[in-house]
């Protein structure tokens, strides 16, 4: 089975409206030096929200509007648990990205 390229989009997009409704989007872009991080999920230099808006969803839609490849697997769904679990009205972001990871991992 391989990856819908509209469903990954129609996820995107659901993951950005989530994050605006939650307040998470961030109106003004990072600093270049931001973009300068060694760890997973840029977590020496930015917020895991940040990650998603600035990094995460830029290379989906990329990857989307070049056709490919698509990861095997995707964590960014265990990783919005461990990150966001203290907040409550992050919730149903959780799950979002929790759902983008089964389009990829339910795809092997």
């Amino acid at each position: 089975m391989t990856v819908d390229a509209q469903r990954v989009a129609q996820m995107a997009d659901a993951i950005e409206r989530e994050m605006r409704n939650i307040g998470a989007w961030q109106a003004t872009p990072l600093p270049e030096d931001k973009y300068d991080f060694r760890q997973a999920f840029a977590m020496d230099t930015m917020a895991f929200t940040q990650w998603l808006q600035f990094i995460f969803l830029e290379r989906v839609r990329s990857l989307i509007a070049s056709g490919g490849p698509f990861p095997t697997q995707s964590q960014v769904g265990v990783q919005a648990h461990r990150e966001l679990h203290a907040q409550p009205e992050a919730s149903a972001l959780a799950e979002l990205l929790s759902d983008f990871d089964a389009l990829f991992n339910e795809s092997r």
